[in-house]
């Protein structure tokens, strides 16, 4: 169980927690790659031991990809410095791993009867802090710290598109999957990866012989096309209304009340590092990255519930802190040192996000009667059948019952 908890109130209430329990995973996908990576999957989970709870299968692909990112970052924290091949093929393994974890929970879950709808939120959480780390690995292999605009427009693309999926789910009910989408996203990235481990990483500067383009723009320019695809698709959705009251969220909202919380993220972000007059983000991009992904992955969990709770969702947070405090410190002309309370809003996002997922899956733990990261095994050794197990909840993409990732079109 969780050891980081808020101990002196309760984040869902009683309402939240009936709401969460009769909620149902729904889930459409038109992935090309998915069908064709089922049999790889359907082998893997095969040799999973029936014993292993499928929301550790997720946590332990998470940890992998989140080491292997920060050992690439430790070589070139702002994405100049060429990091060796190596760190790149690392990073590869750390994402195709967490990649292949990360579709077989569902599938473990079905397994040994122990879904519920902690799993879904749980694989949810999750993806969200896993696409900040994916995306600033890649950003970082092709050497887009030489152009930090880009590495900015990059990384917040993928933290918006991520947040933005989840918002057409508030909106309409049902998560949906592209023909080009999460998969076919990772792979891209394990590809560039794997490019940089093989050619190294300064083959992204390369002038590919159209003016003075260079290779990293063909990523680039395919980021913007499907994110463009992506939010227009989103946007269609939000426009037509949801299914609730007269077209409201599945929590009788308006459709565009989740776009605040993103507008809180999003935009003091780019203000901040346009306007610093010590170049905090081309100076510290990582960890200018990593201290506003927390924030992003924050207020990305609270969507996830509020839709699976079918309740509002709250705009200002605590984790909010850091940028203002970072914002306000530029107003009356850097009293302190940018870089100290960049740390300080990495910390602070990171302790707050981390407290808050813990004490959201302790709460939902002792509602549902389950482990977090254990499946209760009967007398005799078999597992149990109950419906207060453990973990994962929802359809397959490919129509099967296992649940499934949700990450945006981002990288």
């Amino acid at each position: 169980m969780p050891l980081l908890a808020y101990k002196e109130c309760h984040i869902l209430s009683p309402q939240q927690l009936r709401k969460l329990s009769e909620h149902k995973y729904s889930c459409f996908s038109a992935s090309l790659l998915d069908p064709l990576l089922q049999p790889w999957w359907n082998w893997l989970v095969a040799q999973t031991p029936l014993w292993l709870a499928p929301n550790l299968i997720t946590i332990v692909g998470l940890i992998l990809n989140i080491v292997t990112t920060l050992i690439l970052i430790c070589y070139s924290p702002n994405g100049v410095e060429a990091p060796p091949r190596w760190t790149c093929a690392l990073c590869a393994l750390g994402l195709f791993v967490y990649q292949s974890l990360d579709s077989i929970d569902g599938k473990q879950a079905r397994r040994t009867n122990t879904s519920s709808p902690l799993g879904e939120l749980f694989d949810h959480g999750c993806d969200s802090i896993s696409t900040i780390f994916v995306a600033l690995s890649a950003c970082i292999s092709c050497q887009l710290g030489h152009y930090p605009n880009w590495l900015f427009f990059q990384c917040f693309c993928a933290i918006a598109l991520f947040y933005c999926a989840h918002w057409q789910t508030y909106v309409s009910g049902t998560m949906r999957f592209g023909r080009i989408d999460v998969t076919e996203a990772q792979f891209s990235i394990i590809a560039i990866h794997l490019v940089s481990a093989a050619l190294g990483p300064e083959i992204w500067l390369t002038k590919i012989g159209i003016g003075n383009i260079q290779l990293w723009a063909v990523p680039a320019v395919t980021t913007i096309v499907c994110g463009v695809l992506s939010l227009t698709y989103v946007f269609s959705v939000v426009v037509a209304g949801g299914v609730g009251k007269n077209g409201s969220t599945v929590a009788g909202t308006s459709v565009l009340s989740p776009s605040i919380p993103l507008t809180l993220v999003v935009l003091p972000a780019l203000i901040i590092a346009q306007k610093s007059p010590e170049n905090i983000f081309t100076e510290h991009a990582s960890v200018y990255i990593l201290a506003f992904g927390m924030v992003a992955a924050k207020i990305t969990n609270k969507l996830v519930i509020a839709h699976m709770t079918k309740a509002e969702m709250e705009y200002l947070d605590w984790s909010l802190l850091g940028p203002t405090l970072l914002f306000l410190n530029q107003y009356f002309n850097c009293i302190l040192p940018e870089i100290w309370l960049l740390w300080f809003a990495l910390a602070w996002g990171t302790q707050d996000l981390l407290r808050y997922c813990s004490q959201v899956c302790l709460e939902i733990c002792q509602h549902l009667r389950i482990d977090l990261f254990r499946i209760p095994y009967s007398p005799k050794g078999s597992i149990t059948t109950s419906v207060g197990s453990q973990s994962n909840l929802g359809a397959d993409k490919n129509g099967g019952a296992s649940h499934r990732k949700s990450k945006s079109k981002a990288h």
